[in-house]
Protein backbone atom coordinates (compact mmCIF):
# COMPACT_ATOMS: atom_id res chain seq x y z
CA UNK A 1 0.00 0.00 0.00
CA UNK A 2 1.27 3.43 -0.94
CA UNK A 3 0.98 5.68 2.10
CA UNK A 4 1.03 9.43 1.46
CA UNK A 5 4.27 11.01 2.63
CA UNK A 6 2.26 13.85 4.16
CA UNK A 7 0.52 11.40 6.53
CA UNK A 8 3.81 9.76 7.50
CA UNK A 9 5.31 13.16 8.31
CA UNK A 10 2.23 14.19 10.27
CA UNK A 11 1.93 11.03 12.38
CA UNK A 12 5.58 10.06 12.79
CA UNK A 13 5.59 11.32 16.36
CA UNK A 14 6.52 9.66 19.66
CA UNK A 15 3.78 7.29 20.81
CA UNK A 16 3.52 4.21 23.07
CA UNK A 17 3.42 0.66 21.70
CA UNK A 18 0.54 -0.03 24.10
CA UNK A 19 1.67 -3.31 25.60
CA UNK A 20 -0.09 -1.94 28.68
CA UNK A 21 -2.37 0.88 29.66
CA UNK A 22 -1.39 3.20 31.13
CA UNK A 23 2.06 2.79 29.63
CA UNK A 24 4.93 2.47 32.12
CA UNK A 25 6.30 6.06 31.96
CA UNK A 26 2.85 7.35 32.94
CA UNK A 27 2.27 5.17 35.97
CA UNK A 28 1.40 7.11 39.13
CA UNK A 29 3.81 5.08 41.29
CA UNK A 30 1.19 4.86 44.01
CA UNK A 31 1.70 1.23 45.01
CA UNK A 32 3.45 -0.03 48.14
CA UNK A 33 4.37 -3.55 49.26
CA UNK A 34 1.30 -4.04 51.44
CA UNK A 35 -1.07 -2.93 48.71
CA UNK A 36 0.65 -5.20 46.21
CA UNK A 37 0.36 -8.20 48.51
CA UNK A 38 -3.36 -7.59 49.10
CA UNK A 39 -4.07 -7.16 45.40
CA UNK A 40 -2.12 -10.29 44.40
CA UNK A 41 -4.27 -12.28 46.83
CA UNK A 42 -7.44 -10.60 45.54
CA UNK A 43 -6.54 -11.27 41.92
CA UNK A 44 -5.63 -14.89 42.55
CA UNK A 45 -8.75 -15.59 44.61
CA UNK A 46 -10.80 -13.98 41.83
CA UNK A 47 -9.95 -14.79 38.23
CA UNK A 48 -6.65 -16.50 39.08
CA UNK A 49 -8.34 -19.56 40.58
CA UNK A 50 -9.89 -20.53 37.25
CA UNK A 51 -7.60 -18.97 34.64
CA UNK A 52 -4.36 -19.58 36.49
CA UNK A 53 -1.42 -17.24 36.06
CA UNK A 54 1.32 -16.73 33.49
CA UNK A 55 4.94 -16.06 34.43
CA UNK A 56 7.42 -13.80 32.69
CA UNK A 57 10.96 -14.53 33.92
CA UNK A 58 13.62 -11.97 33.06
CA UNK A 59 17.13 -13.37 32.49
CA UNK A 60 19.23 -10.25 31.94
CA UNK A 61 22.73 -11.35 30.99
CA UNK A 62 24.33 -11.09 27.53
CA UNK A 63 27.92 -11.80 26.52
CA UNK A 64 27.99 -8.98 23.96
CA UNK A 65 26.20 -5.67 23.51
CA UNK A 66 23.85 -5.37 20.52
CA UNK A 67 23.87 -1.63 20.02
CA UNK A 68 20.27 -1.35 18.73
CA UNK A 69 18.84 -3.07 21.83
CA UNK A 70 16.43 -1.34 24.19
CA UNK A 71 16.10 -4.22 26.67
CA UNK A 72 17.30 -4.24 30.27
CA UNK A 73 20.54 -6.23 30.20
CA UNK A 74 23.96 -6.63 31.75
CA UNK A 75 26.94 -7.47 29.56
CA UNK A 76 29.35 -10.05 30.99
CA UNK A 77 31.22 -13.18 30.06
CA UNK A 78 31.35 -14.28 33.70
CA UNK A 79 28.99 -17.25 33.94
CA UNK A 80 29.49 -17.47 37.70
CA UNK A 81 26.55 -15.05 37.91
CA UNK A 82 24.09 -17.75 36.82
CA UNK A 83 23.53 -19.69 40.04
CA UNK A 84 23.09 -16.66 42.38
CA UNK A 85 20.65 -15.07 39.96
CA UNK A 86 18.51 -18.21 39.53
CA UNK A 87 18.55 -18.60 43.33
CA UNK A 88 17.14 -15.09 43.70
CA UNK A 89 14.41 -15.67 41.11
CA UNK A 90 13.34 -18.86 42.90
CA UNK A 91 13.30 -16.99 46.23
CA UNK A 92 11.05 -14.38 44.64
CA UNK A 93 8.75 -17.12 43.34
CA UNK A 94 8.56 -18.51 46.89
CA UNK A 95 7.44 -15.09 48.14
CA UNK A 96 4.47 -15.32 45.78
CA UNK A 97 3.76 -18.93 46.76
CA UNK A 98 3.63 -17.82 50.40
CA UNK A 99 0.73 -15.48 49.56
CA UNK A 100 -1.46 -18.13 47.96
CA UNK A 101 -3.73 -20.63 49.74
CA UNK A 102 -2.67 -23.54 47.51
CA UNK A 103 -0.50 -24.44 44.53
CA UNK A 104 -1.21 -21.95 41.75
CA UNK A 105 -2.45 -23.00 38.34
CA UNK A 106 0.16 -22.21 35.73
CA UNK A 107 -1.08 -21.02 32.32
CA UNK A 108 2.32 -20.37 30.80
CA UNK A 109 5.94 -19.30 31.16
CA UNK A 110 7.98 -17.00 28.99
CA UNK A 111 11.73 -16.58 29.43
CA UNK A 112 12.96 -13.19 28.20
CA UNK A 113 16.07 -11.11 28.50
CA UNK A 114 18.82 -10.29 28.02
CA UNK A 115 19.70 -13.66 26.58
CA UNK A 116 18.02 -16.60 28.35
CA UNK A 117 20.37 -19.00 26.59
CA UNK A 118 23.30 -17.24 28.28
CA UNK A 119 22.38 -19.61 31.14
CA UNK A 120 23.51 -23.22 31.09
CA UNK A 121 20.84 -25.82 30.23
CA UNK A 122 21.08 -27.34 33.71
CA UNK A 123 20.39 -23.97 35.38
CA UNK A 124 17.37 -23.33 33.18
CA UNK A 125 16.16 -26.85 33.97
CA UNK A 126 16.58 -26.21 37.70
CA UNK A 127 14.60 -23.00 37.42
CA UNK A 128 11.68 -24.45 35.48
CA UNK A 129 11.58 -27.76 37.33
CA UNK A 130 11.24 -25.91 40.65
CA UNK A 131 8.44 -23.68 39.32
CA UNK A 132 6.60 -26.66 37.84
CA UNK A 133 6.94 -28.76 40.99
CA UNK A 134 5.29 -26.03 43.06
CA UNK A 135 2.43 -25.43 40.59
CA UNK A 136 -0.41 -27.16 38.85
CA UNK A 137 0.42 -26.86 35.15
CA UNK A 138 -2.74 -26.41 33.09
CA UNK A 139 -3.23 -28.79 30.13
CA UNK A 140 -3.04 -26.00 27.53
CA UNK A 141 -0.16 -24.10 29.19
CA UNK A 142 2.31 -22.54 26.75
CA UNK A 143 6.02 -22.38 27.57
CA UNK A 144 8.21 -20.19 25.34
CA UNK A 145 11.65 -18.63 25.43
CA UNK A 146 13.77 -16.10 23.54
CA UNK A 147 16.87 -17.60 22.01
CA UNK A 148 19.98 -16.14 20.41
CA UNK A 149 20.77 -18.29 17.34
CA UNK A 150 24.50 -18.05 18.06
CA UNK A 151 24.29 -19.64 21.49
CA UNK A 152 21.04 -21.63 21.58
CA UNK A 153 22.54 -25.09 21.53
CA UNK A 154 20.89 -28.43 20.89
CA UNK A 155 21.36 -29.09 24.61
CA UNK A 156 19.41 -25.92 25.47
CA UNK A 157 16.56 -26.93 23.19
CA UNK A 158 16.42 -30.48 24.52
CA UNK A 159 16.61 -29.46 28.18
CA UNK A 160 13.86 -26.85 27.87
CA UNK A 161 11.67 -29.15 25.78
CA UNK A 162 11.92 -31.80 28.47
CA UNK A 163 10.42 -29.38 31.01
CA UNK A 164 7.58 -28.34 28.74
CA UNK A 165 8.82 -25.72 26.27
CA UNK A 166 7.35 -25.98 22.78
CA UNK A 167 7.86 -22.40 21.49
CA UNK A 168 11.06 -20.53 20.75
CA UNK A 169 11.59 -17.02 19.41
CA UNK A 170 14.88 -16.26 17.70
CA UNK A 171 16.18 -12.70 17.52
CA UNK A 172 17.28 -12.40 13.89
CA UNK A 173 16.80 -8.65 13.19
CA UNK A 174 18.41 -8.72 9.71
CA UNK A 175 20.55 -11.04 7.60
CA UNK A 176 22.58 -8.34 5.83
CA UNK A 177 26.20 -8.35 7.02
CA UNK A 178 26.62 -4.57 6.79
CA UNK A 179 23.53 -4.06 8.95
CA UNK A 180 24.68 -6.74 11.39
CA UNK A 181 28.07 -5.09 11.80
CA UNK A 182 26.46 -1.70 12.44
CA UNK A 183 24.24 -3.08 15.23
CA UNK A 184 26.96 -5.39 16.57
CA UNK A 185 24.94 -8.57 16.10
CA UNK A 186 26.67 -10.83 13.59
CA UNK A 187 24.96 -14.17 13.06
CA UNK A 188 25.36 -16.07 9.78
CA UNK A 189 22.41 -17.67 8.05
CA UNK A 190 24.00 -21.03 8.81
CA UNK A 191 23.70 -20.41 12.57
CA UNK A 192 20.03 -19.46 12.26
CA UNK A 193 19.33 -22.44 10.02
CA UNK A 194 20.99 -24.83 12.48
CA UNK A 195 19.09 -23.36 15.46
CA UNK A 196 15.80 -23.57 13.54
CA UNK A 197 16.32 -27.13 12.35
CA UNK A 198 17.44 -28.24 15.81
CA UNK A 199 14.24 -26.82 17.34
CA UNK A 200 12.08 -28.63 14.80
CA UNK A 201 13.97 -31.90 15.24
CA UNK A 202 13.64 -31.73 19.03
CA UNK A 203 9.88 -31.24 18.71
CA UNK A 204 9.15 -27.52 19.05
CA UNK A 205 5.74 -26.81 17.56
CA UNK A 206 6.23 -23.07 17.04
CA UNK A 207 9.24 -21.03 15.93
CA UNK A 208 9.16 -17.23 15.75
CA UNK A 209 11.66 -14.89 14.10
CA UNK A 210 12.07 -11.34 15.40
CA UNK A 211 12.99 -8.97 12.56
CA UNK A 212 13.43 -5.20 12.65
CA UNK A 213 12.92 -2.50 10.03
CA UNK A 214 14.49 0.93 10.23
CA UNK A 215 17.99 -0.29 11.14
CA UNK A 216 21.14 1.43 9.80
CA UNK A 217 22.01 0.70 6.15
CA UNK A 218 18.75 -1.15 5.45
CA UNK A 219 17.39 -0.71 1.92
CA UNK A 220 14.59 -2.28 -0.08
CA UNK A 221 17.21 -4.60 -1.60
CA UNK A 222 18.58 -5.76 1.78
CA UNK A 223 15.05 -6.27 3.17
CA UNK A 224 14.17 -8.35 0.12
CA UNK A 225 17.29 -10.47 0.58
CA UNK A 226 16.56 -10.96 4.28
CA UNK A 227 13.02 -12.15 3.57
CA UNK A 228 14.20 -14.50 0.85
CA UNK A 229 16.35 -16.16 3.52
CA UNK A 230 13.42 -16.17 5.94
CA UNK A 231 11.34 -17.92 3.27
CA UNK A 232 13.89 -20.76 3.17
CA UNK A 233 13.42 -21.41 6.90
CA UNK A 234 9.67 -20.62 7.08
CA UNK A 235 9.12 -19.96 10.80
CA UNK A 236 5.57 -20.25 12.10
CA UNK A 237 5.44 -16.63 13.23
CA UNK A 238 7.17 -13.37 12.36
CA UNK A 239 7.47 -10.27 14.52
CA UNK A 240 8.52 -7.43 12.20
CA UNK A 241 9.21 -4.57 14.58
CA UNK A 242 9.88 -0.91 14.00
CA UNK A 243 13.33 0.00 15.30
CA UNK A 244 12.90 2.18 18.38
CA UNK A 245 15.50 4.95 18.31
CA UNK A 246 15.77 6.45 21.79
CA UNK A 247 19.49 7.32 22.19
CA UNK A 248 18.78 9.40 25.30
CA UNK A 249 17.91 6.12 27.02
CA UNK A 250 20.37 3.84 25.17
CA UNK A 251 23.48 5.87 24.19
CA UNK A 252 25.00 3.02 22.14
CA UNK A 253 22.37 3.77 19.48
CA UNK A 254 24.19 7.01 18.62
CA UNK A 255 26.96 5.00 16.94
CA UNK A 256 24.90 4.48 13.78
CA UNK A 257 22.48 7.42 13.95
CA UNK A 258 23.70 8.91 10.66
CA UNK A 259 22.80 5.75 8.72
CA UNK A 260 19.18 5.29 9.78
CA UNK A 261 16.45 5.34 7.12
CA UNK A 262 14.01 8.16 7.79
CA UNK A 263 10.21 8.48 7.73
CA UNK A 264 8.87 7.52 4.24
CA UNK A 265 12.02 5.51 3.50
CA UNK A 266 11.61 3.59 6.74
CA UNK A 267 7.90 2.96 6.15
CA UNK A 268 8.68 1.66 2.67
CA UNK A 269 10.88 -1.01 4.27
CA UNK A 270 7.93 -2.24 6.32
CA UNK A 271 5.54 -2.22 3.36
CA UNK A 272 8.05 -4.21 1.31
CA UNK A 273 8.53 -6.72 4.11
CA UNK A 274 4.78 -7.04 4.58
CA UNK A 275 4.27 -7.58 0.84
CA UNK A 276 6.87 -10.36 0.84
CA UNK A 277 5.37 -12.00 3.93
CA UNK A 278 1.89 -12.00 2.44
CA UNK A 279 3.31 -13.52 -0.75
CA UNK A 280 4.86 -16.27 1.42
CA UNK A 281 1.46 -17.08 2.94
CA UNK A 282 1.73 -15.22 6.26
CA UNK A 283 -1.34 -13.51 7.70
CA UNK A 284 -1.20 -10.11 9.36
CA UNK A 285 -2.09 -10.44 13.05
CA UNK A 286 -1.77 -6.88 14.21
CA UNK A 287 0.87 -4.22 14.62
CA UNK A 288 4.20 -5.79 13.58
CA UNK A 289 3.06 -9.43 13.82
CA UNK A 290 2.40 -12.14 11.22
CA UNK A 291 1.66 -15.87 11.39
CA UNK A 292 0.89 -18.80 9.12
CA UNK A 293 -2.81 -19.57 8.62
CA UNK A 294 -2.71 -22.69 10.80
CA UNK A 295 -0.96 -20.95 13.71
CA UNK A 296 -2.96 -20.50 16.95
CA UNK A 297 -2.17 -16.76 16.90
CA UNK A 298 -3.97 -16.29 13.58
CA UNK A 299 -6.84 -18.52 14.69
CA UNK A 300 -7.21 -16.41 17.85
CA UNK A 301 -7.20 -13.27 15.70
CA UNK A 302 -9.94 -14.72 13.50
CA UNK A 303 -12.02 -15.75 16.51
CA UNK A 304 -11.61 -12.41 18.32
CA UNK A 305 -9.61 -13.98 21.18
CA UNK A 306 -6.32 -12.16 20.60
CA UNK A 307 -4.77 -10.44 23.61
CA UNK A 308 -1.83 -8.09 24.08
CA UNK A 309 0.45 -7.66 27.08
CA UNK A 310 4.07 -6.81 27.88
CA UNK A 311 5.23 -9.73 25.70
CA UNK A 312 3.25 -8.58 22.65
CA UNK A 313 0.33 -10.43 21.06
CA UNK A 314 -0.68 -13.64 22.79
CA UNK A 315 -3.44 -16.26 22.95
CA UNK A 316 -3.09 -16.69 26.73
CA UNK A 317 -6.42 -16.30 28.55
CA UNK A 318 -4.79 -15.64 31.94
CA UNK A 319 -5.44 -12.17 33.37
CA UNK A 320 -2.65 -12.53 35.93
CA UNK A 321 0.88 -12.08 34.62
CA UNK A 322 3.56 -12.26 37.31
CA UNK A 323 7.03 -11.00 36.47
CA UNK A 324 10.06 -12.57 38.16
CA UNK A 325 13.61 -11.25 37.99
CA UNK A 326 15.09 -7.79 37.80
CA UNK A 327 13.13 -5.18 35.79
CA UNK A 328 10.27 -7.61 35.12
CA UNK A 329 6.72 -6.27 35.08
CA UNK A 330 3.59 -7.82 36.56
CA UNK A 331 -0.01 -7.17 35.52
CA UNK A 332 -2.62 -8.60 37.88
CA UNK A 333 -5.69 -6.85 36.50
CA UNK A 334 -5.99 -4.39 39.38
CA UNK A 335 -2.44 -3.05 39.30
CA UNK A 336 0.93 -3.09 37.59
CA UNK A 337 4.28 -3.44 39.33
CA UNK A 338 7.88 -3.41 38.12
CA UNK A 339 10.91 -4.87 39.87
CA UNK A 340 14.17 -3.06 40.53
CA UNK A 341 16.18 -2.77 37.32
CA UNK A 342 19.60 -3.04 38.96
CA UNK A 343 20.44 -6.71 39.44
CA UNK A 344 22.30 -6.31 42.73
CA UNK A 345 19.59 -4.12 44.26
CA UNK A 346 16.98 -6.63 43.11
CA UNK A 347 18.83 -9.55 44.68
CA UNK A 348 19.41 -7.67 47.95
CA UNK A 349 15.69 -6.99 48.38
CA UNK A 350 14.75 -10.59 47.61
CA UNK A 351 17.35 -11.95 50.04
CA UNK A 352 15.74 -9.80 52.75
CA UNK A 353 12.40 -11.51 52.10
CA UNK A 354 10.82 -8.50 50.38
CA UNK A 355 9.39 -7.94 46.93
CA UNK A 356 11.86 -5.90 44.88
CA UNK A 357 9.30 -3.41 43.58
CA UNK A 358 10.59 -0.11 42.22
CA UNK A 359 7.38 1.31 40.76
CA UNK A 360 3.73 0.46 40.37
CA UNK A 361 0.31 1.69 39.40
CA UNK A 362 -3.15 1.09 40.86
CA UNK A 363 -5.55 0.94 37.95
CA UNK A 364 -8.62 3.15 38.20
CA UNK A 365 -11.98 2.21 36.70
CA UNK A 366 -11.25 4.69 33.90
CA UNK A 367 -7.84 3.06 33.34
CA UNK A 368 -9.46 -0.36 32.94
CA UNK A 369 -12.11 0.95 30.57
CA UNK A 370 -9.49 2.73 28.46
CA UNK A 371 -7.27 -0.35 28.52
CA UNK A 372 -10.05 -2.53 27.11
CA UNK A 373 -10.81 0.01 24.39
CA UNK A 374 -7.17 0.32 23.32
CA UNK A 375 -6.66 -3.46 23.48
CA UNK A 376 -9.66 -3.99 21.22
CA UNK A 377 -8.38 -1.45 18.70
CA UNK A 378 -4.83 -2.79 18.64
CA UNK A 379 -5.90 -6.47 18.56
CA UNK A 380 -9.04 -6.34 16.42
CA UNK A 381 -8.80 -3.00 14.57
CA UNK A 382 -12.22 -2.13 15.95
CA UNK A 383 -13.99 -1.43 19.22
CA UNK A 384 -17.53 -0.90 20.41
CA UNK A 385 -18.59 1.81 22.85
CA UNK A 386 -21.74 3.06 24.48
CA UNK A 387 -23.58 6.21 23.50
CA UNK A 388 -22.63 7.73 26.86
CA UNK A 389 -18.94 7.03 26.18
CA UNK A 390 -19.20 8.57 22.72
CA UNK A 391 -20.96 11.68 24.00
CA UNK A 392 -18.35 11.99 26.76
CA UNK A 393 -15.33 12.05 24.43
CA UNK A 394 -13.36 15.29 24.92
CA UNK A 395 -13.59 17.87 22.10
CA UNK A 396 -9.89 17.38 21.30
CA UNK A 397 -10.41 13.63 20.83
CA UNK A 398 -13.43 14.23 18.60
CA UNK A 399 -11.44 16.68 16.48
CA UNK A 400 -8.61 14.17 16.03
CA UNK A 401 -11.05 11.35 15.18
CA UNK A 402 -12.74 13.50 12.57
CA UNK A 403 -9.37 14.42 11.04
CA UNK A 404 -8.44 10.75 10.84
CA UNK A 405 -11.82 9.88 9.31
CA UNK A 406 -11.34 12.47 6.57
CA UNK A 407 -7.83 11.11 5.93
CA UNK A 408 -9.25 7.61 5.40
CA UNK A 409 -7.67 6.09 8.51
CA UNK A 410 -10.86 5.03 10.28
CA UNK A 411 -14.63 5.15 10.50
CA UNK A 412 -16.62 5.81 13.65
CA UNK A 413 -20.13 6.49 14.87
CA UNK A 414 -22.10 6.42 18.12
CA UNK A 415 -21.62 2.63 18.39
CA UNK A 416 -17.86 2.30 17.91
CA UNK A 417 -14.76 2.62 15.73
CA UNK A 418 -13.33 0.65 12.81
CA UNK A 419 -9.72 1.05 11.62
CA UNK A 420 -9.38 1.21 7.83
CA UNK A 421 -6.66 -0.61 5.86
CA UNK A 422 -4.71 2.64 5.57
CA UNK A 423 -5.16 3.28 9.28
CA UNK A 424 -3.26 0.12 10.29
CA UNK A 425 -0.02 1.99 9.61
CA UNK A 426 -1.07 4.55 12.23
CA UNK A 427 -2.58 2.23 14.84
CA UNK A 428 -0.44 3.66 17.65
CA UNK A 429 -1.61 7.17 16.78
CA UNK A 430 -5.25 6.04 16.74
CA UNK A 431 -4.91 4.42 20.16
CA UNK A 432 -3.27 7.60 21.46
CA UNK A 433 -6.50 9.54 20.75
CA UNK A 434 -8.04 7.76 23.76
CA UNK A 435 -4.95 7.89 25.97
CA UNK A 436 -6.16 10.46 28.48
CA UNK A 437 -3.12 9.99 30.71
CA UNK A 438 -0.71 10.85 27.92
CA UNK A 439 -2.78 13.90 27.03
CA UNK A 440 -2.77 15.03 30.65
CA UNK A 441 0.90 14.27 31.31
CA UNK A 442 2.72 16.90 33.32
CA UNK A 443 6.25 15.51 32.93
CA UNK A 444 8.50 14.70 29.99
CA UNK A 445 8.45 11.06 28.88
CA UNK A 446 10.30 9.24 26.08
CA UNK A 447 8.61 7.09 23.44
CA UNK A 448 9.91 5.92 20.09
CA UNK A 449 8.34 7.42 16.96
CA UNK A 450 5.25 5.62 15.74
CA UNK A 451 6.15 5.07 12.06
Amino acid sequence: MMIPTSLIQKYNVPAPRYTSYPTVPLWENNLDQNSWIKLVKKAYNGFGKEEGMSLYIHLPYCENLCTYCGCNKRITKNHAVEIPYIDAVLQEWQLYLNLLPHRPKLAGIHLGGGTPTFFAPEELTRLIHTVRSTSEVLPDAEFSFEGHPNNTTLEHLQALNEVGFTRVSYGIQDFDLKVQKAIHRIQPLESVKEATENARNVGYSSINFDLIYGLPHQTLATITDTFEKVAELRPDRIAFYSYAHVPNLFPAQRAFEAYLPQEAEKRALYEKGKELLVDMGYKEIGMDHFALAEDPLFIAKKDGRLHRNFMGYTTSPATMLIGLGNSSISDIGYAYAQNEKDIDTYKAAIHQGEFALIKGHLQTVKDRETKQLILSIICNEKAEWTLDFYLGLPPKAMTRLEEMRKEGLLAYDTAGIQVAALGKAFIRNICAVFDYRMQEKTRSVSFSKSI
